[in-house]
């Protein structure tokens, strides 16, 4: 079997080259997403694991597109003796508290999404698909600095217990994580591996690794039981969509809530554009925060039925906002740590993937090599007090997986992580594509803004006359010393079918990679 020509990016460079890979072996992108996703569970071990949950939005050629949910799902019991308990992760600047141990396990469903992607959409088999990442977490991968990084922020998680101290350890200092350059290997999780290839995913959700899950569970305050593993489903949904100009967009649908946000902006920015404007001009940069001002408010129900921007709202149907208030209000939502992954390829199939981890339980699942999530853990969920969530409910998530198809024969596929960053910096990315008429590696470099509980955030790069008006309009502003991760990670590829030419950017701000494939060439 030949090459296949496409593109994949992602948040790690071995991330990429797993996805790139398959294309190598004749594969399509739902082959390349897939070992994407697993590399990531081994060198992106904070964002990404089997113990956590995602979204892949895909795009089969001449199908509508289908959002695969396998997201994580609050348990069926909930104990009142769990293990649960505060650490602080240390952001540099900030500190902020996140609460850890087997209490805060909520039903992962990675895997379980996993097979069912690859029964539906791939060419590959399972044993090819999950090669690279078995001989990542074989081998070892060199900690680059994003990794190392991301460790020093939350090394009270991953000190918290001696097994996950055993398999994250630095050997140059006993008591620090790994640091750049050092060795990470993780033989378990490669046997593991090997096992769901040749025994499938009953092995992780009715097996012995499901037995092992709800043992190691019960036994210290979780609330994982088998039943929970048994009987998690994938969700297949259809894909919110919005047509435009000759554009037509598809993100991530309730009960997930950043893919409505993103659409509710881009509703606005129909009527409020920005095509008479320039980049990074006063009018661009209060327009814009002013949106993202207007979207954070409709992240409550209230403000969609009140307020001064009524007649803004109104441009919604009411389908939009009666499934709005429907479908997120009273559910369990995660705003944590994530990571994306896109694949194009020559077939006219996309895959946009995220998935998170939460920062993990703090534990490693015994012989596994794998931290479970800690999504429980999140006081977003637990207003009136921790350990109060639904139980048996699909969490919802800003992950927004999304998919731009074009009239004019150009797809693009990108999602970023960055929790309650991720709706603004995918919002922004596509607004460079669709109004600004940036190329794709523009888009995703130029400098971004995020507006939240009345604090604007804005990186560097913006005209001081810009940044002056805002003084009027809002005053309570930060502008960042340099571009940064806070910022989202928007991971893109972009096939344009009528040249057969593909586009990849990995976002600097998150160590991203892209590699594009040729069939009559070499990987670039």
């Amino acid at each position: 079997m030949g090459k296949t020509s496409g593109a994949i990016s992602a948040g790690h460079p071995k991330t990429a080259e797993a996805g790139a890979r398959m294309f190598e072996e004749g594969g399509n992108a739902f082959d390349a997403i897939l070992a994407a996703m697993c590399a990531s569970c081994v060198v992106e071990p904070v964002l990404s694991s089997l113990g956590g949950g995602g979204f892949l939005l895909a795009h089969e050629q001449d199908q509508s597109p289908v959002l695969y949910d396998f997201f994580t799902q609050t348990p069926k019991q909930r104990r009142t003796d769990s293990e649960f308990y505060p650490i602080l992760a240390d952001f540099g600047t900030v500190t902020q508290e996140f609460h850890i141990g087997r209490g805060s396990i909520a039903t992962p469903g990675v895997v379980k999404g996993l097979f069912e992607a690859h029964l539906e959409l791939a060419s590959l088999p399972m044993d090819v698909i999950v090669a690279p990442a078995i001989e990542l977490a074989r081998d070892g991968v060199h900690v680059n600095t994003m990794q190392a990084q991301i460790f020093d922020i939350v090394e009270a998680i991953f000190v918290a217990s001696e097994d996950s101290k055993a398999l994250y350890g630095s050997a140059r200092n006993d008591r620090a994580l790994l640091g750049e350059g050092e060795i990470q290997k993780n033989p378990d999780m490669a046997n593991l591996f090997e096992a769901l290839a040749k025994e499938g995913g009953e092995l992780f959700y009715e097996g012995d690794i499901a037995r092992l899950i709800e043992n190691d569970s019960w036994d210290h305050g979780g609330h994982l039981s088998m039943a929970d593993l048994k009987e998690y489903r994938v969700e297949k949904r259809t894909p919110l969509r919005v047509d435009y100009a000759r554009s037509h967009f598809y993100t991530n649908p309730a009960p997930s809530t950043g893919g409505l946000l993103i659409a509710f902006a881009l509703e606005l920015i129909k009527t409020a554009g920005f095509r008479d404007l320039s980049f990074g001009s006063k009018d661009h940069v209060e327009r814009l925060s002013q949106i993202m001002a207007l979207t954070n408010k409709a992240r409550l129900d209230a403000a969609l039925v009140d307020g001064v921007e009524q007649a803004q709202l109104k441009m919604l149907d009411q389908d939009f906002l009666q499934l709005y208030r429907k479908e997120i209000y009273g559910r369990p939502t995660a705003l944590r740590g994530t990571t994306h992954m896109s694949a194009i390829d020559k077939h006219g199939n996309a895959a946009s993937l995220t998935t998170s981890n939460g920062e993990g339980c703090g534990h490693i699942l015994p012989t596994t090599g794998v931290m479970l999530n800690n999504m429980l853990g999140e006081e977003d969920i637990n207003p009136h007090g921790f350990n109060q969530w639904p139980t048996d409910t699909r969490m919802c998530s800003m992950m927004s997986p999304t998919l731009l198809l074009r009239d004019d024969g150009i797809n693009v596929a990108l999602g970023s992580g960055g929790s309650n960053r991720i709706r603004t910096a995918v919002l922004q990315v596509l607004v460079n594509l669709l109004e600004f008429g940036m190329n794709l590696e523009q888009a995703v470099a130029a400098p971004r803004m995020h507006f939240e509980r009345g604090l604007l955030n804005i990186e560097p790069g913006y005209p001081q006359e810009a940044l002056q008006t805002l003084n009027e309009h809002v005053p309570d502003h930060k502008v960042w010393d340099s571009p940064n991760l806070f910022f989202g990670g928007v991971h893109s590829v972009r096939a344009n079918f009528n040249t057969g030419r593909f586009d990849g950017v990995g976002d600097f701000r998150r160590g991203g990679a892209a590699i594009i494939i040729d069939e009559h060439m070499d990987a670039s």
